[in-house]
């Protein structure tokens, strides 16, 4: 019994230590899952503290399960048969994020932010939340949209990444 206290009391400590953004030369990493109309695949991004409140990184996503055939308001405009490349799979981002969690008084162990990002395939915002168990490890989910699409993968796989996407996977402090 004194053992479980004393892991109780311990988790406890490490969550009351626990930090979402500490601010200038803060670093995160990133790692989830993304799913979208039409598919999903795997993200990673870094945050980089540059300021108390903001932070500038990049972003890498990549469709495993892209669908094969492309159906619009159930007209099927491409066969099962063709299949989207790697250059319609793949989307990388540069963004900006304003991390808001101590200016709307959030617990130290969560962060919410509101940014732009600027990619290979749009020009978009997301919004994301953090949470923390440890000083180390949390949990994060995002949203992004597209602002201004362009289309750098002409053809009918275009519309992948250039989408709403949900995202929601592990965060590390580094």
């Amino acid at each position: 019994m004194r053992r479980i206290v004393f892991i109780v009391c311990l988790g406890m400590g490490f969550l009351a230590n626990a930090q979402a953004y500490k601010g200038k030369e803060d670093l995160k990493l990133q790692i989830g899952a993304t799913i979208q109309n039409g598919g999903t695949g795997i993200a990673l991004t870094n945050d980089y503290g540059i300021g108390e409140n903001m932070s500038f990184g990049f972003s890498a996503s990549y469709m495993l399960s892209a669908d094969n055939g492309v159906q619009i308001n159930g007209t099927t405009l491409l066969p099962e048969s063709v299949k989207p490349k790697f250059q319609d799979r793949v989307d990388v981002k540069a963004r900006f994020n304003a991390n808001l969690g101590s200016v709307i008084g959030l617990e130290d162990n969560m962060d919410i932010y509101p940014g732009l990002n600027i990619g290979t395939r749009n020009f978009g915002g997301h919004l994301g939340f953090r949470y923390f168990f440890t000083d180390g490890f949390g949990v994060y989910s995002e949203m992004s949209l597209p602002i201004a699409e362009y289309d750098s993968t002409p053809g009918t796989f275009g519309h992948y990444n250039n989408q709403f996407v949900f995202q929601i996977g592990a965060s590390f402090n580094l």
